[in-house]
């Protein structure tokens, strides 16, 4: 059974926080002062200790820090989670970085805390070393994460033992790196599998339109408010909210998710009546939040919040042996939608392939093998197939348009509503203004070329 030591002065605290964590099993401790907790905890040996950063001889919570500091220091192996109040939470993250595992506000919320606690545990459990992709197979659920790199099985390694906790994870890595990809495996291989794994591309909403697509709107709320509307947030609920772009958020918008990650609560737009949620966040960002904290443009405490697991993808070209696998592996899917079941690539091609530099990462392979595939009438796809492709793709910026005769009218119509539904996560009437065109000439153009979508 985990021992908690609870260390605040306020008896009511005590009494509340030890009986919540007696009934959910665990063994309980209090006392009243960082002194006493000094002559504690030898004998009674906590594995994780709850402490108040303000006491009674003062409020500035520079007690609290000095307690931490103390324990830290002479016993480094107990766990601690800060409890503090929203006037300290800057000195909280100073706490974190002075090793506290996790800050909580007062008043909280007794499902926040214990949710807090059996993460932070379950993450200190030590597990046994899995070092090969079929060992990891056999353990996980990561059918649609491709390749046998060493850098690529050791971040599969920790996507597994942390994916059954609600440890909120923060995932980088450059442009195209499959950060989607991990956060689903994330939420695939956790409690809440069977719950909404719900994503939102934060570069893609303004900061005018963050509250009502986070959090909902009630109708009336704002002039096109037409009737009431139920934000990401409460559909993630029980599930798992994965916000994309993280680092593009503007610094309001970043207050307003801090206060609900914090707090598990919020109001919708245009309301006064406040909803709680159970929801575990994972985030993704190709930006360097550590640089931006320290330049004031992405908040420190929320980087904390967010941040209690990280996971850094490699680029493609740091993992050179993937590429045939992942060349190979999109062919067998492509070749079922095309409708070619011949379809194969060279082993000579597989090897050129390997050599790439491809600075767009596994998105870049991807659309190098899916547009040859379109414009190659060879079922076996050699290094010349590819090498009609490869410079464009390598040099053109990102603004660039196709060059005259690569694609027709319609293969690059098709091309800019994928992207455009991609992009805008097929909000329909959001994909018809970025393309200029009317809502029904785009219901009329995805009938044409195929294309699944929902009605609003």
């Amino acid at each position: 059974m985990n021992k908690i030591l609870i260390i605040d002065d306020d008896f009511a605290v005590q009494t509340s926080l030890q009986l919540l964590l007696q009934q959910a099993g665990f063994q309980v401790k209090t006392c009243d002062s960082p002194a006493a907790a000094r002559e504690l905890i030898p004998a009674y040996k906590p594995t994780l200790i709850i402490l108040d950063l303000n006491f009674s001889i003062e409020t500035s919570g520079e007690e609290g820090m000095k307690a931490l500091k103390m324990l830290r220091s002479e016993f480094p192996e107990v766990l601690i989670i800060l409890l503090t109040g929203w006037g300290t939470i800057n000195l909280a993250v100073e706490g974190m970085k002075l090793g506290a595992k996790d800050f909580l506000t007062k008043p909280w919320k007794n499902d926040h805390l214990l949710q807090s606690i059996r993460t932070i545990l379950d993450l200190e459990e030590k597990t046994e070393r899995v070092s090969t992709r079929k060992k990891l197979d056999q353990k996980f659920d990561f059918e649609h994460i491709v390749g046998e790199d060493p850098k690529l099985l050791s971040i599969l390694e920790t996507i597994g033992r942390v994916a059954p906790t609600d440890a909120p994870v923060l995932i980088t890595g450059e442009s195209g790196t499959g950060k989607e990809l991990i956060a689903e495996a994330i939420h695939q291989n956790s409690k809440r599998r069977i719950r909404p794994f719900v994503k939102v591309n934060l570069g893609g909403i303004s900061a005018t339109l963050f509250e009502s697509e986070l959090f909902g709107h009630v109708r009336g709320a704002f002039t096109d408010a037409k009737s009431d509307r139920i934000g990401r947030f409460e559909l993630a609920n029980r599930g798992t909210l994965f916000l994309d772009e993280i680092g593009d958020l503007d610094l309001s918008s970043q207050v307003k998710l801090l206060r609900v990650l914090q707090d598990r609560t919020f109001e919708p737009l245009g309301s006064s009546k406040s909803k709680t949620v159970d929801v575990r966040v994972i985030c993704a960002t190709n930006r360097n939040l550590e640089e931006m904290v320290s330049q004031g443009t992405f908040r420190e405490d929320l980087f904390y919040r967010i941040n209690l697991i990280s996971v850094k993808l490699p680029a493609l070209r740091e993992r050179p042996i993937d590429i045939a696998s992942l060349a190979t592996y999109f062919v067998d899917n492509l070749k079922v939608i095309y409708e070619r079941p011949q379809l194969k690539i060279s082993s000579k091609a597989l090897q050129w392939l390997q050599t790439l530099v491809l600075p767009g990462n596994i998105r870049q392979l991807k659309n190098l093998v899916e547009k040859t595939i379109l414009l190659s009438p060879n079922d076996q796809l050699e290094i010349t197939d590819f090498q009609k492709n490869i410079t464009q793709t390598n040099t053109a910026p990102k603004s660039a348009l196709p060059e005259v005769g690569t694609l027709t009218l319609e293969e690059m119509e098709l091309l800019m509503i994928r992207k455009a539904m991609s992009f805008h996560q097929n909000n329909i009437s959001r994909v018809a203004r970025s393309l200029g065109i009317t809502r029904f000439a785009l219901y009329r153009r995805l009938e044409k070329f195929g294309i699944p979508y929902s009605e609003e």
